[in-house]
């Protein structure tokens, strides 16, 4: 694992995690991992719909807490949302066809990645989160070079 890239950006509200969001839509491409790891009620859900909303997508956004996977077309780009925690089954990946949404046209968020450990190809970038006695900060780290040139574009 590599160390941070970055300094943590602090997330004091919805706001800051927007701007954040906006950021990341101009850094994010094609074929992209990212996990976004944390508790429950850390913002990983609260990010994608941000990102998503900054990428311009006017539908609604939902958690695919039960889905598992919820996909999104936006501005030429193919967003997958995971979030794996209720996963259990490697049966349930196979039969699902999860593995075909990972390949160089989908950008890949993934909650919850450690749930799907040794089925899931590496991470890009992560994003750990942590709650704060007033708002979230975000971890960031880069694995391979896309992640690298996407940490290095924000």
């Amino acid at each position: 694992m590599h160390d941070s890239n970055h300094s943590p950006i602090v997330l004091p509200n919805e706001e800051a995690t927007a701007a954040f969001a906006l950021r990341l839509a101009h850094a994010i491409r094609p074929g992209l991992v990212i996990y976004l790891r944390g508790d429950l009620g850390a913002g990983k859900t609260t990010l994608v719909r941000a990102l998503l909303l900054a990428l311009g997508y006017k539908g609604r956004v939902k958690s695919p807490t039960y889905t598992l996977v919820e996909s999104y077309d936006v501005r030429g780009l193919h967003l997958r949302h995971f979030d794996l925690y209720r996963f259990r089954d490697a049966d349930e990946w196979e039969e699902a066809g999860f593995r075909d949404e990972f390949d160089a046209h989908n950008i890949c968020l993934v909650e919850w990645p450690e749930q799907a450990a040794g089925l899931l190809p590496e991470a890009d970038l992560s994003l750990t989160f942590e709650i704060l006695q007033d708002g979230r900060e975000i971890f960031l780290h880069a694995y391979t070079e896309a992640g690298t040139k996407c940490l290095n574009a924000l």
